[in-house]
């Protein structure tokens, strides 16, 4: 009888860790520094009621990729880093054709989720190594590798790199 006792409460418990495990797969942790991001639409994965807020923290601890790049508004080529546009949206289980990205001054643009498995886009966070300041198109620039497709410099896809960027509406 007692082994049976504790075979229930084994099971019982046991269940109750896969429900939290379960439940912590779908939820972000909580920004502990000033939010700069936050995502919303058709995402799997929130922190803040139906919406995905990170800090610089949190995106930092995304994996981290590296594009030396020229733009069509710097004087010169620069190294930026940031996790992926396609590993930013597959951490939040983002389920959407399109993006709708919008900045600080109020610019938005619908970009296709295509874009970001054709290309390397970074959501770039840093530029040589450091943070970029909301006068040199930071915090956050969805940014384009220029230097390594040339239809990148149309003017449709330049339209796309968007930069201080505050949102993402996954559609």
């Amino acid at each position: 009888m007692k082994a049976l006792l504790l075979g229930i409460i084994v099971l019982i418990f046991s269940t109750a860790q896969w429900g939290l495990a379960d439940e912590e797969s779908v939820s972000l942790a909580l920004p502990q520094g000033p939010v700069i991001l936050t995502i919303s639409g058709a995402i799997e994965r929130t922190n803040v009621d139906d919406e995905a807020h990170f800090d610089r923290t949190m995106l930092n601890a995304l994996p981290q990729h590296e594009v030396r790049t020229d733009t069509p508004w710097t004087e010169q080529a620069h190294v930026y880093r940031g996790p992926l546009m396609r590993e930013l949206l597959a951490h939040v289980g983002a389920q959407g054709e399109h993006v709708l990205v919008a900045a600080l001054n109020g610019y938005d643009v619908k970009i296709p989720s295509d874009d970001f498995v054709a290309y390397d886009v970074l959501l770039a966070i840093e530029s040589d190594g450091e943070p970029m300041p909301i006068r040199e198109y930071g915090p956050l620039w969805v940014l384009y590798p220029f230097d390594y497709h040339e239809v990148l410099l149309s003017e449709k896809m330049r339209f796309r790199a968007v930069w201080q960027v505050m949102r993402i509406n996954v559609l």
